[in-house]
């Protein structure tokens, strides 16, 4: 059975310490490391030791902070909107730092583009962009600004996508503290004035926002104009300006790259570009194939790199 919580206090006695950060069987990494992008969190599918939760566990880098990790993580669990993955647990004081989400069978998207074989079709693209983009109003309406998005930030479902890795810019690294080229940190989906030291603003979510769709649409965060499509060339672009003040709005973006049709409004038009088909057929059969593998694994034969740290 998946769900969010778990028991905790008992080790399941096939299982190696290795192998279990807090009350969790690592089942797998999430992540791809071939991807070659940058990660702001090691994350894991994870089985609590009484075999009854399936989550999605982070921990931090080795070597970041971890008070900060966690103050993130604890924000997060109280973002609102369909297209979030807020945290619904996180550790208590005096065990190593961690956080967990529900499971939902998701992909990275670079792990998406992986196994697509390269950048994604328009009609994901554009979905993608008016989903965030409503997430990420949200996220501004609650006085946050998300200082996160990047592409390994976002998991693509079959019903949408997902956004992690909530505060990962201001966990990097304090106001004030150039941020660029800290690990995990995606130098091309970080805003310039977040990359010097600057308080993360809205805005700041659109540059990273495009960055993202650049990505899903080229396979880089920072592509010459003319690798962009033409259809989405000039709105990505402005989300890529150097001058926060020449970003679009979100809600302009919604309605660029959803326009609703009737009077439906324009959730409308981002539900319609998210039915059947959103997604290339390759992701779907991928997105399936985790859930059944997933579902099958046995905790005590599940296997993580040798690498792991805590």
């Amino acid at each position: 059975m998946h769900g969010t919580g778990a028991r905790t206090g008992e080790a399941h006695p096939g299982v190696p310490a290795s192998r279990r950060i807090g009350p969790y069987v690592l089942l797998t990494p999430l992540d791809d490391p071939h991807t070659r992008i940058p990660v702001p969190e090691r994350r894991y599918i994870a089985r609590s030791v009484d075999g009854e939760h399936t989550v999605l566990l982070g921990a931090p880098l080795p070597g970041a902070d971890h008070q900060a990790f966690l103050a993130e993580a604890e924000t997060s669990r109280y973002l609102l909107g369909q297209f979030m993955a807020p945290a619904a647990a996180c550790s208590g004081p005096g065990q190593s730092a961690w956080h967990t989400r529900a499971y939902l069978p998701a992909l990275p998207l670079p792990t998406a583009l992986a196994v697509h074989g390269g950048p994604l079709p328009e009609r994901t693209v554009r979905a993608l962009g008016a989903a965030l983009a409503e997430a990420l109003i949200v996220v501004h309406g609650q006085g946050l600004t998300y200082a996160g998005v990047s592409p390994a930030a976002v998991l693509l479902a079959a019903d949408g996508p997902r956004l992690t890795c909530f505060g990962a810019v201001r966990a990097a690294a304090a106001e004030g503290a150039a941020r660029s080229g800290l690990p995990g940190l995606e130098s091309g989906s970080l805003p310039p004035e977040q990359a010097t030291g600057g308080l993360p603003r809205p805005l700041g979510d659109v540059y990273a926002l495009g960055a993202t769709l650049a990505y899903a649409a080229t396979g880089y965060t920072a592509p010459e104009r003319e690798e962009l499509p033409p259809p989405l060339r000039a709105t990505i672009g402005r989300c890529l300006s150097r001058d926060a003040g020449a970003r679009p709005q979100l809600a302009e973006l919604v309605g660029t790259f959803a326009p609703a049709s009737g009077d439906a409004g324009q959730t409308s038009g981002t539900a319609a570009l998210l039915g059947p088909g959103w997604l290339p057929s390759r992701v779907i059969a991928a997105v399936a194939h985790q859930s059944a593998a997933v579902l099958a694994a046995d905790i005590s034969r599940a296997t993580v790199p040798a690498s792991r740290q805590d």
